[in-house]
């Protein structure tokens, strides 16, 4: 139990850096690829946290199973590279007992991230869904630049010869309005100051001192100007404000539980036997009418003398062969759906089981380097990840064409590199292999090796 105990106490460190590391490189790469979609709308900081916190689910999911390879990884290569692991050995504690307390850690993981992937994240993904939807729909805050035009703003052509950096003014403001086809409305004024209502529906131009010109949809080309004081303009700004909508859009595969797509899997099975029950009643029906006896000889006369006989026989068969390819495309669309749920709810076990798959593989990698460094942590953590992700990914391909089968297209990867560690354990066992990075250093960055080079100096 001593042993037990030192050793979580070793993986704690490793497991919440490596897990923080590694969601702070997602998390960068998420806001990279959707800075575009938030930069310039006037959105509140608030919204843009709480889009941030409703994508850190999927973050976390990622980052777990990597984090769980590294702090094995590091602890083991720590243990050894400290001779820890060689008087244990002599102790007579194998390298499997040693392990124990990993697996226990890897278990608890995985039953985490099962519920975590089917309470949490389905609600978490379909929120993330809704605001980046509300997000999308909202137009770039209005932006004006002195003595150019700007249309943003529908039937509206706004120019100013003055902008003012720190407040909400303009000065010298041309506004065409477009609203009535018949008449246009040109307003000049010295200055305008633009607000929102407090509703924010409307964004209001407050504008003193100027001339509205008016040309007069008579015949005769009558010509207006109002001179005003202060004059107001309301137009529409429901498009540069944010509004969040309700619970609205479809949940997609990922926005359900495993539960949920159970019983969708369930309800397009049955409808894929009905379907596939109404194509052989259709075949039993074709079949009886092309090979089954002829009752009456008036049947047959009654056909002949009402038209062609061969334009019957060939509009008979191009409805048949119409039949035929309704209930081809609709099992096509029955089975490929059946797929995809079925694809999404052994993801959201394969992953989890991923975290038991990491420890027996990174234990022996750990004792077979020798080093507990962050930097031979990561760059095999990273080659691991890849390779699994690889798997994964190229078996959800190959399972949503239905080239595999959806099981086997998600737990392809946790079998590959499941067996790489039970060989890797077996040879530890075995014989002491050794696995020596100096062949790499140079191709890796200096930092990533810091014991080396200060061993290297002294």
């Amino acid at each position: 139990m001593i042993i037990d105990r030192y050793i979580i106490k070793k993986l704690i460190g490793p497991f919440a850096f490596g897990t923080f590391t590694i969601m702070f490189v997602f998390l960068l790469q998420f806001l990279m690829k959707t800075a575009d979609n938030l930069i310039g709308k006037g959105l509140d900081a608030w919204i843009i946290i709480k889009l941030i916190v409703f994508n850190l689910a999927w973050m976390l999911v990622l980052a777990i199973p990597m984090g769980a390879l590294g702090m094995v990884l590091m602890t083991y290569g720590s243990l050894t590279q400290d001779n820890e692991f060689t008087v244990l050995k002599s102790s007579g504690v194998s390298l499997i007992r040693l392990m124990v307390p990993s697996f226990l850690v890897g278990i608890l993981l995985c039953i985490f991230l099962i519920w975590f992937n089917n309470a949490i994240l389905p609600d978490t993904n379909y929120q993330a869904k809704i605001l980046m939807y509300d997000i999308s729909r909202t137009k770039p805050t209005l932006k004006l630049e002195a003595n150019v035009f700007s249309n943003q703003i529908p039937n509206y052509s706004i120019m100013a010869r003055r902008v003012s950096k720190t407040t909400n003014e303009i000065y010298d403001v041309i506004i065409y309005d477009y609203n009535n086809p018949f008449q246009i409305n040109i307003i000049t004024a010295k200055k305008a100051n633009i607000y929102f209502t407090p509703d924010n529906k409307k964004m209001l131009f407050d504008m003193e001192h100027g001339v509205i010109h008016q040309q007069l949809s008579s015949g005769n080309n009558s010509y207006r100007r109002i001179y005003f004081q202060r004059h107001k303009i309301a137009v529409d700004a429901s498009q540069f404000t944010f509004e969040q909508s309700g619970p609205g859009l479809p949940r997609g595969d990922r926005e359900l539980s495993a539960g949920d797509m159970r019983k969708i899997v369930d309800s397009l099975t049955v409808l894929k036997k009905e379907v596939i029950q109404e194509f052989k009643n259709e075949i039993k029906i074709f079949t009886d009418e092309v090979f089954g006896e002829i009752k009456s000889k008036s049947e047959v006369t009654n056909n002949l003398s009402s038209g062609n006989p061969y334009y019957f026989a060939l509009n008979s068969a191009r409805s048949k062969l119409t039949n035929i390819s309704t209930f081809d495309s609709r099992l096509e669309y029955f089975e490929s759906e059946i797929y995809k749920y079925e694809v999404e709810i052994h993801k959201k076990y394969a992953i989890p089981f991923a975290c038991i798959v990491f420890v027996l593989v990174g234990a022996p990698l750990g004792v077979l380097t020798r080093k507990g460094s962050f930097g031979v942590a990561a760059s095999i953590s990273l080659f691991f990840f890849l390779l699994y992700w690889i798997c994964l990914i190229g078996g959800e391909k190959l399972a949503d064409r239905r080239l595999l089968n959806p099981f086997l297209g998600m737990w392809i990867a946790n079998f590959i590199i499941g067996a790489l560690g039970i060989v890797l354990t077996y040879r530890m066992n075995k014989e002491q292999i050794m696995i020596d990075f100096t062949y790499f250093k140079k191709y890796l960055p200096k930092f990533l090796f810091p014991d080396t080079e200060q061993s290297q100096n002294q």
